[in-house]
């Protein structure tokens, strides 16, 4: 029985827990940047070995400016890091979604 505790803490340990940021941000391309508030989060997707992040962005005139209302591929910078990332479709509220893979910005 301890054999098979022990594997189970060793996986867990391995892939460890989602993770978050929730703070400022800047989203920026090579002809606008624009300092924003964002709520991240990310996972380990063993089925393609890859980490998945995601997030909204706060309602911001420069974000909707800077999408001109198309799947837009952005640079997000915070205090942690910086990643690509792709900004989607907003919402009712007009936060804008990012999604990127591997190294997240945070």
């Amino acid at each position: 029985m301890s054999d098979v505790r022990e594997s189970t803490t060793a996986t867990d340990q391995e892939h460890g827990p989602e993770e978050e940021y929730e703070g400022e941000a800047v989203l920026f391309t090579e002809d606008h940047e624009v300092a924003v508030d964002v709520v991240l989060r990310g996972h380990f997707q063993p089925i393609d070995g890859r980490f998945h992040w995601y997030g909204r962005i706060s309602a911001h005139d420069g974000v909707a400016e800077l999408a001109g209302g198309r799947k837009t591929d952005v640079v997000l910078r915070t205090t942690r890091g910086q990643a690509v990332g792709t900004l989607t479709d907003p919402d009712p509220w007009q936060r804008y979604r990012i999604t990127g893979l591997g190294r997240p910005p945070f």
